[in-house]
């Protein structure tokens, strides 16, 4: 997330009230998470395995709870709490606004689009021309649809990034101040939720088709013209690219990569990125030849074992 206008590092500091390591006028442009920082960018931390990434990544900015040596041109946010200070900024910068109408009047929709009735359309929202939402579909604040898209019944675009802290106290929610960005051509099922990125965009590409009930996580991209069928449950911060297929009930974990014209067959578990070009099945998910070695190794096992009780029998 970019802020409205730029800001010095003594201004966010005042505002998380803590100290600071660097210039007054140090300049902070916007925040983000740890994957999609870019120069200027507030990046937090809060547990000393992730320093050095957080240190070392685009960000200028790093929002820590120990005070550390400087890299040479960034600054540090020094805070006994960061999870709670980006929340703060993410209140700051993107509060909550309550709407009180279905449709919002800060709302922009295209030429000949369609919007059938109980659906809800949130602050700032942009939809495009040829669009059909069809009834019962929210789209949350912040929601961006291009052209010639259809949505069908009971979808929800942007609700929360399921991401929270365990403290003594229960769970503690990272608000979300992202967006849903839908390009041109995507069609999207029934009873669909795709979550809004953390500080930065869940994106579905131009042309990709999604089935009903399929669960997108936050900050994930999926390429263009991917087909997803139903019950497919993504994870958060997964990249999906070009082409890939994914067939029913195929369960992806989080922040791994799946290479362009793969196909994943129904009922995979997938819990590491996957090269292109190849096929895959099974728990974990494995290209379609190994996986047949490993199912014919095991339907060997009965036989061994009976050739190894036979040679005992005989000792």
């Amino acid at each position: 997330m970019k802020f409205p206008v730029p800001h010095t590092l003594k201004q966010i500091a005042n505002l998380i009230d803590c100290k600071f390591v660097g210039g007054d006028d140090f300049p902070v442009l916007g925040m983000n998470e740890i994957h999609v920082v870019e120069p200027g960018d507030i990046v937090f931390v809060d547990h000393p395995k992730y320093y050095g990434k957080a240190l070392e990544s685009a960000a200028t900015i790093v929002l820590i709870n120990k005070e550390v040596d400087c890299p040479e041109g960034k600054a540090l946010l020094i805070s006994d709490d960061p999870f709670r200070d980006f929340n703060k900024l993410t209140n700051h910068f993107k509060p909550f606004s309550a709407s009180n109408s279905a449709i919002s009047q800060t709302a922009k929709i295209g030429k000949n689009t369609v919007i059938q009735p109980n659906c809800f359309i949130g602050n700032n929202v942009v939809i495009g021309d040829n669009c059909i939402i069809h009834s019962n579909v929210s789209l949350y604040d912040d929601t961006i649809l291009g052209d010639n898209v259809t949505i069908h019944s009971g979808s929800v675009l942007g609700a929360n990034a399921f991401y929270y802290k365990n403290r003594p106290e229960g769970y503690d929610r990272l608000q979300s101040c992202g967006r849903v960005v839908v390009e041109n051509h995507v069609d999207i099922g029934a009873s669909c939720t795709i979550d809004r990125g953390v500080t930065a965009d869940t994106r579905i590409c131009e042309g990709s088709k999604i089935d009903n009930q399929v669960q997108v996580g936050h900050d994930t991209v999926i390429g263009k013209k991917c087909l997803i069928a139903s019950q497919v449950g993504i994870a958060g911060c997964v990249v999906i690219e070009d082409e890939v297929t994914i067939w029913g009930q195929v369960g992806i974990t989080s922040g791994i990569t799946i290479g362009k014209k793969a196909v994943i067959s129904a009922k995979a578990g997938v819990s590491k990125s996957l090269e292109g070009g190849k096929s895959y099945f099974g728990i974990p998910a494995d290209d379609f030849r190994s996986k047949y070695k490993e199912i014919a190794s095991i339907k060997k096992i009965p036989e061994i074992l009976e050739k190894l009780k036979n040679q005992d029998n005989n000792v």
